[in-house]
């Protein structure tokens, strides 16, 4: 088959090891006060972070949004930025949407979703930092940034010498930090505003498709990972209550990533040529104030780490802004020194390189990266000053729902998973199982590794007299004063089994009965099922789970290594029973089932259980494909048999992909006949 176009990314910056999933969530106010909670999955995910595309909340209504692994941030009216973000990343493999609206002005949509992983405390991203760039050694600088492979890049102003002019941008900086064009975040510098309005700066980067900001402006702001950036202008006004303090105050005040970096040209502190510039301790105040982290600067040609402080240079490590000097992207450097009312911490001023940042949710390591031949280098490590780190931990399980007849018995795995360093034994329960269900986990209490995973197998057992039907049992898992819970839907299906067949042996049944099938590949087997996900929509069709044992009916076990690959492809696949007795009275057909499907599926796409009896077929489940992206998941169905009561038949599946060549999986396990 051939591959659909490719969907736009849905993130600003592409992080490597994060992927990024569709999902459809909204809801408006004016109803009940606390609306029923959302839940956005990815299996086998670390951690995972929504898009709001708005947000729109009114009077005290919120919108609350919790990882099952720990961790929650409540969203209120002052938290929209007037455009689509992501929020923080919640740890583990789901998180929880909670509303509370009752304005029925309020409202909010997700529609997007990132996911990674990497535990969350491991998960990082590189930006790379430097100010006063081209210059004579920016040929030297370029091969320091190409070597950290960043995710971004932010300048600290007077990026092309002598007066940021278009033909200086396109001839001196093109050439060799133009290769960052498509993931550069500039700030201006004092140079680049000698050109009028700092014309050549503007025309560069916005021609090249960078943001730079208003051009009265020039300032604005971005997100990285779990890290807000804010890019200001230190060549206009800063003065309290100027444009940009206003609008600095309110960027601030709006975010809700963890941790938060600013740059600019102008530093607060500097023991260079230039020396302190008082004029910046509005921005350094509010920054302060609003618990940002770091702060870098260019303008004096060298570097220089500061200890955390406030605004008027006392040194505050525990509530402080971290400030460095990287004035050393390729302009020559200053070999004259005043003294800073800083706290300067390291100082060199003989070495060209570039700022590293590596970012986490939790904190940061900076270190400065010589260019070749140099030596001096410099490491520093910090925590972000927003970011919990206390210990937590959150419980899943996998299934999420299992059924089991009457009589019978099925396993699922629950899982604890730490975050903030979390490392304490957790004990496990089980309540609200339907009458004649019993549980056994084994263990009974787990203790993760450090921000890790550690699992407990859980059987449920029924009895021949436990009640049938559908209800929800939660897994609490509970650590000292701690506990976190999870659901777990649990079917019981009723009576003595005439057949059942958990697809974990071969009890007969024939492919192609009638030998009509006309599939070219992914062929309906009996098997140990690979997950797949597609390249195209990052969702998983083909699940690697089963709902009991190892094996399960699958269109083509294999995974697929490209969109539509070891997919159902060229028509009709089917499968058919060994011959059954239905009971006489009233009998029912269980199973369960997954169907997934690309947005390239149609109508003419199936899956269809049907009864055979002799030459007559009757189709008793069907669910069809749709122009749409649906990402697996077990489900469960029930077939009235009442029909067949007393008659011998057989059970026949069916998938197809009949018309346009599409993608589309099915799944069946855990098939039963019961009276």
């Amino acid at each position: 088959m051939s591959a659909p176009e490719p969907v736009a990314q849905v993130a600003q910056l592409s992080e490597r090891g994060t992927t990024t999933g569709r999902t459809d969530i909204s809801g408006a106010g004016g109803q009940a006060r606390a609306a029923a909670p959302q839940t956005v999955c990815r299996q086998g995910a670390e951690w995972l972070r929504l898009r709001f595309t708005e947000l729109s909340l009114r009077g005290e209504d919120t919108v609350t949004v919790s990882g099952v692994a720990g961790g929650s941030f409540t969203f209120t009216g002052r938290h929209w930025p007037g455009k689509a973000f992501h929020t923080r990343a919640f740890a583990g493999e789901c998180v929880q949407i909670s509303p509370s609206l009752a304005d029925p002005a309020s409202r909010y949509r997700i529609d997007a979703f990132q996911s990674g992983s990497q535990p969350l405390a491991a998960a990082s991203v590189t930006v790379a930092a430097a100010g006063d760039i081209c210059g004579t050694a920016c040929n030297q600088t370029d091969d320091v940034v190409t070597a950290m492979n960043p995710t971004a890049v932010i300048t600290a102003g007077d990026n092309a010498y002598d007066s940021g002019t278009l033909s200086e941008y396109n001839s001196n900086y093109h050439p060799n930090w133009g290769k960052f064009n498509n993931i550069v975040h500039p700030s201006p510098g004092n140079h680049e505003y000698r050109t009028s309005g700092a014309a050549g700066y503007f025309d560069y980067y916005n021609g090249n498709g960078v943001q730079t900001g208003a051009r009265d402006q020039g300032y604005y702001s971005f997100d990285v990972g779990d890290w807000h950036f804010v890019s200001l202008n230190s060549n206009v006004s800063v003065s309290a209550g100027s444009p940009q303090v206003t609008w600095l105050k309110n960027d601030l005040a709006t975010n809700t990533k963890p941790c938060t970096a600013a740059y600019w040209h102008h530093p607060r502190f500097s023991s260079g040529d230039h020396g302190d510039n008082s004029g910046m301790g509005v921005l350094y105040s509010a920054l302060y104030d609003a618990k940002a982290d770091l702060i870098i600067n260019g303008h004096d040609h060298h570097y220089e780490r500061f200890a955390p402080a406030r605004a008027d240079g006392t040194r505050d490590d525990a509530n402080g802004v971290r400030q460095f000097v990287i004035g050393t992207g390729g302009r020559a450097l200053y070999s004259a020194t005043t003294r800073s009312a800083g706290p300067s911490e390291v100082f060199n001023n003989n070495t060209f390189g570039v700022g590293k940042m590596t970012l986490t949710a939790t904190g940061y390591t900076v270190e400065f990266v010589p260019v070749a031949g140099r030596t001096f280098t410099d490491r520093v490590t910090g925590t972000c000053r927003k970011a919990s780190t206390a210990p937590d931990f959150g419980v899943t399980t996998d299934p999420t729902a299992v059924t089991l007849r009457q009589g019978g018995s099925t396993t699922t795995s629950v899982r604890v998973s730490s975050t903030g360093g979390f490392s304490a034994a957790t004990a496990l329960s089980v309540s609200g199982l339907p009458a004649g269900v019993t549980a056994t986990l084994n263990p009974t209490s787990v203790t993760p590794p450090a921000n890790g995973s550690a699992t407990s197998t859980l059987t449920l057992t029924a009895s021949s007299s436990a009640n049938a039907g559908t209800s929800t049992a939660t897994i609490t898992a509970t650590s000292g004063a701690v506990t976190r819970t999870a659901n777990l839907q649990v079917t019981v299906t009723g009576g003595t089994a005439a057949f059942s067949d958990d697809f974990e042996s071969d009890k007969g049944w024939t492919v192609n009965p009638a030998g009509t099938d006309t599939a070219t590949a992914g062929r309906l087997q009996r098997g140990d099922p690979d997950q797949t996900v597609s390249t195209y929509s990052n969702q998983v069709k083909q699940l690697g789970t089963v709902t009991s044992g190892v094996n399960c009916l699958v269109t083509g076990a294999a995974a697929g290594a490209a969109y539509g690959s070891n997919d159902l492809d060229g028509g009709v696949t089917s499968i058919r029973s060994p011959q059954i007795v239905v009971p006489a009275g009233t009998a029912k057909l269980s199973f369960a089932y997954s169907v997934a499907h690309g947005d390239n599926s149609g109508s003419d796409d199936y899956l269809r259980v049907r009864i055979v009896d002799g030459t007559t077929v009757t189709t008793v489940f069907e669910k069809v494909g749709a122009a749409a992206e649906v990402a697996g998941a077990w489900r469960n169905a029930t077939v009235d048999l009442g029909a067949w009561a007393g008659r011998t038949i057989r059970i026949q599946v069916e998938a197809a992909d009949a018309g346009t060549a599409s993608l589309f999986e099915a799944q069946v396990d855990d098939l039963s006949i019961t009276n």
